[in-house]
């Protein structure tokens, strides 16, 4: 239920679907007051969620940075990966389609090969409500070993639906082998503070690598701070999703 629920209350905060709903208000709403009132909040809300510039200082602020690997001083058993950058519904279904947040699988490539991580959890199941065909770690384990991962190196969790399960999952399948600092957590920068307070909840002590970041270096020109931008619109949407989702999970006890 909680699954279901939070999908979708997360449509409902998609920066479109308001921008979109204050529009048609503007436009059907017989009291002139009120209509003029949502044409322009729609368009307000329009230009301030497009402007990349704001998003990126938000995204800035909100993400936990990137750790340099020539700082990394310490070789963990585990890098606890978890899933949500493989698109599953694409034909043919005999390769792995990444979406954005490809370098998640990258770095944990590089991390393995430089050998600050012995052995890859994978964790996720499906994140869809239906036409559930694969499991992400399945397809995700299939890239590994497309790479050179041996699969006596590659441990896999494809059951959990969310963050929250994908902690307790681990917890359950390899907890005794999970010791406090013997495991890296490797997520998207903008979920890694999420992540980190669900595995702590489980109580599993990790260190964290962030990878697939929404924000990058500052630029002052004129397509940042001018020009509206669609990619500025998806990245309000995964941070305002990230958002409700750490209330959410506040309020059921998840962290």
């Amino acid at each position: 239920m909680f699954f279901l629920l939070s999908k979708t209350l997360s449509y409902l905060t998609i920066p479109i679907v308001v921008i979109s709903i204050l529009l048609i208000l503007g436009v059907a709403l017989r009291n002139a007051v009120w209509r003029k009132r949502c044409l322009i909040s729609s368009i307000s809300l329009l230009l301030f969620m497009s402007n990349g510039f704001i998003v990126n200082e938000v995204a800035r602020l909100w993400e936990l940075p990137a750790t340099p690997l020539e700082t990394i001083q310490k070789k963990y058993e585990f890098g606890i990966v978890l899933t949500g950058v493989t698109k599953m519904n694409i034909e043919p279904y005999d390769r792995v389609y990444f979406g954005r947040g490809a370098d998640l699988f990258t770095h944990t490539v590089q991390l393995y090969n430089a050998g600050i991580i012995q052995k890859i959890i994978i964790s996720g199941g499906s994140g869809h409500l239906m036409n559930i065909r694969r499991q992400e770690a399945d397809d995700l384990a299939s890239a590994f070993q497309m790479v050179g991962v041996p699969i006596s190196d590659i441990l896999i969790e494809n059951q959990s639906k969310n963050t929250h399960e994908s902690a307790q999952e681990v917890k359950r399948l390899f907890g005794n082998q999970l010791q406090s600092g013997n495991a890296l957590l490797i997520t998207s920068a903008y979920h890694m503070r999420r992540s980190r307070a669900c595995f702590v909840k489980a109580g599993l002590e990790v260190d964290t690598f962030s990878t697939d970041f929404i924000s990058q270096e500052r630029r002052f020109t004129p397509d940042a701070l001018i020009i509206p931008s669609a990619e500025a619109l998806v990245n309000w949407q995964t941070l305002i999703h990230e958002w409700m989702g750490m209330i959410a999970y506040k309020v059921a006890g998840y962290i």
